[in-house]
């Protein structure tokens, strides 16, 4: 198995060959040397994810014609005011993406005092009674709204066999995950960061992303080649290790509702995105970066308690059982 797994270029995050789990060569090998990673940095770069190339760096394209509108054009498929219903466009600063902050106004002046210099686009799927899409008119940008679903979808096949993987190697049957992820109650986000001073980063009196876990089961990520992304140090919490990106890879990472279901056998990592090293241009500006996160969260009326094999006498439930629905709704609530 040594073959398969290799580390980045930072020797933090695990680049796993997934291809031998997809084609049934080595499936419990790939899926024990996933767990491992997700249980020490919680997570996991995999490559042969079976996510057509060609099918992301098409989205991108997607991606940047959309930002690229003007503002008023962009404005015409608007985020809600309420954080619960969390489709359409977001301005730059109108997110603040924090960990564990619930009020209201605590949550307006750390928007004031360090605004995330991003703007996004959120899709779920296209029947979802609860919280419909927001698109653009179709003559706004004609195409988005279906390579925007085709995308989604195509994130989703891949999100099954991850979540196969992690069952097989917790010691469930293989469906086990899957079977209460039915629904694709996910969620595709187009993100742009725009140029932004890197000493306004350095001073953090902007942010990319602030340092935050994501709430969902996992997250699936592609992004371009500018990087930025940074891990919490497990051995050392408050530092933080960069995670450059791996061409052609997926980057995949648990989130908390995961960590919750294993009684924290797996961890979800705390994580930022900041100046990536020496990408600084001649006028001290931090270029543009583009990223496609996947956001996978189980059936809304799944009630999640601590998964067989994951407690025991001597190591006992840690948590309650809850509701996906509740427990989604308010980390949503807490960020916008």
């Amino acid at each position: 198995m040594t073959s398969a797994v290799t580390m980045d270029a930072s020797g933090v995050v695990p680049v796993v060959d997934f291809g031998p789990f997809l084609d049934g060569t080595n499936r419990q090998e790939v899926a024990d040397a996933m767990l491992r990673s997700f249980q020490e940095i919680g997570f996991v770069q995999l490559v042969n994810h079976s996510l057509s190339q060609t099918d992301i760096e098409s989205m991108f394209i997607w991606s940047r014609r959309f930002f690229s509108l003007p503002d008023e054009v962009k404005q015409l498929a608007p985020h809600p005011a309420s954080g619960t219903h969390h489709r359409g466009y977001s301005a730059p600063g109108k997110e603040k993406v924090v960990q564990h902050v619930y009020d209201r106004d605590e949550l307006e002046a750390l928007r004031r005092q360090a605004p995330d210099v991003k703007e996004s686009f959120e899709v779920g799927r296209e029947d979802n009674s609860v919280m419909p899409n927001i698109w653009l008119p179709e003559d706004a940008l004609p195409g988005f709204r279906d390579a925007s679903l085709n995308f989604y979808w195509a994130f989703d096949k891949v999100k099954v066999h991850i979540l196969r993987s992690i069952a097989l190697a917790i010691g469930l049957p293989e469906n086990y995950l899957v079977d209460n992820h039915l629904a694709a109650d996910n969620q595709l986000r187009l993100l742009h960061y725009p140029p932004v001073s890197s000493m306004a980063l350095q001073r953090e009196e902007v942010t990319r992303i602030g340092a935050h876990s994501d709430f969902g089961s996992i997250t699936l990520l592609v992004q371009d080649d500018i990087g930025g992304l940074e891990v919490e140090d497990p051995h050392h919490p408050g530092d933080f290790l960069p995670v450059p990106p791996v061409q052609g890879a997926l980057l995949v990472n648990a989130g908390d509702f995961l960590m919750r279901w294993s009684n924290d056998t797996i961890r979800s990592t705390i994580h930022r995105v900041r100046a990536p090293a020496h990408a600084q241009d001649d006028g001290g500006k931090i270029p543009e970066r583009y990223s496609i996160p996947y956001f996978c969260c189980a059936d809304f009326n799944t009630v999640v308690d601590c998964l067989p094999g994951t407690w025991s006498n001597e190591r006992p439930k840690r948590y309650e059982p809850i509701s996906a629905s509740q427990y989604v709704l308010d980390r949503l609530a807490a960020t916008y």
